[in-house]
């Protein structure tokens, strides 16, 4: 019972800090976080379409994945993938006004924060983060690392929409997310 309330507050607790570090400080800037929400950042950002449903209905084929090969992780990430859309989209008119490498770093570390702690309880948003989780089971590398390299690809592909200003900020934020994401799972 104290496991699955635990799991139950990681959801919540981290989908709205990723609702919150996504909205207030990486919105406001043009900036994006990797993955799969980074990815629908970008057709937030160029099509105007909700980056919340849109974060969620590209998670689908890796939470059918996550079915197939790690059932409790696929639980905790169905859940997870819904709250973090529901949260994104629900927190969507939060905006800090902040200068764009402050709100670089605070983004990151709220959503690295958001993503560890949901992680670290076998859950997570359902995108690469679900990617990163399998990988780091099998291979020596830290779910952080996976998760940082992951995510300065979709930034890249970001480049021609975003400009050069957004990408090198949008590193920092990943960076920062990364790192923090892998404290709050592996501990210090």
């Amino acid at each position: 019972m104290i496991n699955i309330l635990g799991r139950i507050t990681a959801v919540v607790i981290g989908s709205m800090l990723l609702g919150i570090g996504i909205n207030g400080f990486l919105v406001p800037h043009h900036l994006i976080d990797g993955g799969i929400i980074g990815l629908a950042l970008i057709l937030h950002y160029y099509f105007d379409l909700q980056a919340g449903l849109w974060s969620a209905l590209l998670s689908v084929p890796l939470i059918l994945f996550a079915w197939i090969k790690d059932r409790p992780q696929f639980h905790g990430s169905v859940y997870g993938m819904i709250m973090t859309a529901i949260f994104i989209d629900i927190l969507a008119p939060i905006r800090f006004s902040l200068p764009i490498w402050a709100s670089a770093i605070l983004g990151g570390a709220i959503c690295g924060i958001g993503v560890g702690l949901m992680l670290r309880y076998k859950t997570s948003t359902g995108g690469t983060d679900l990617i990163a989780y399998f990988i780091a089971k099998v291979t020596p590398l830290s779910i952080g690392l996976i998760i940082a390299l992951m995510d300065l690809f979709i930034v890249l592909l970001g480049y021609q929409t975003l400009g050069l200003q957004s990408i090198v900020f949008s590193s920092i934020t990943i960076l920062t997310a990364g790192v923090l994401a892998n404290i709050c799972y592996e501990g210090f």
